[in-house]
């Protein structure tokens, strides 16, 4: 009753050999974890060795004076792990996971800008693709030197008028829907005496 088996029909069950169909579930099952295994291991394999572009990026980084804050080091390790430079360049390993691919993401799709086996190789290239982006940094305080202490406060009075505007709508919004449905309400009432 309410599922439980009898201890006749457990027992004889066991004494039968397993079929075939259920021989070859376990197998897949036995190959599926393996499977799972070595992609863990090769996983492990990517974030070891963009560990060790990371430590041989270190003298690059502790150049870069602490009052620019245009780059943001670190290894994601996520399905496919990265070393990430700034918000738009990271290295990520090639298909055949020996070889380093120095990307950069930009408007109009993903660029490669360094592919090699070899470390030194790709410190170099993250060296360039940086002191690129420092003097573009430069480039435009030279140009407009009070940039960041004119852009900041407009940007933030700009955002509160926004906000202010959205709520004052959204609140008139329910002001009128609230009168509308009121004087509906009343309208359906006097109909109705």
């Amino acid at each position: 009753m309410w599922g439980r088996k009898r201890k006749s029909a457990a027992s004889a069950g066991e004494g039968e050999p397993p079929s075939p169909l259920k021989q070859a579930m376990h197998q897949a099952r036995i190959e599926a974890a393996e499977r799972t295994g070595v992609v863990v291991d090769m996983r492990d394999a990517e974030v070891a060795r963009l560990e060790l572009l990371n430590e041989a990026l270190d003298p690059l980084f502790a150049d870069i004076p602490p009052e620019i804050e245009l780059f943001d080091r670190g290894v994601s390790r996520g399905d496919t792990p990265r070393l990430w430079i700034d918000a738009v360049a990271h290295v990520a390993m090639g298909r055949d996971k020996r070889i380093y691919r120095f990307l950069h993401d930009t408007r109009v799709g993903r660029r490669v800008l360094a592919e090699s086996h070899e470390i030194g190789d790709m410190v170099q290239a993250v060296t360039g693709y940086m002191a690129r982006r420092l003097v573009e940094r430069e480039r435009a305080f030279d140009e407009d030197p009070d940039f960041i202490r004119r852009v900041r406060p407009q940007v933030a009075v700009r955002e509160r008028r926004r906000r202010r505007w959205r709520g004052t709508g959204v609140f008139l919004l329910g002001f009128l829907l609230g009168a509308l449905a009121l004087l509906a309400a009343g309208v359906l009432l006097a109909s109705r005496l």
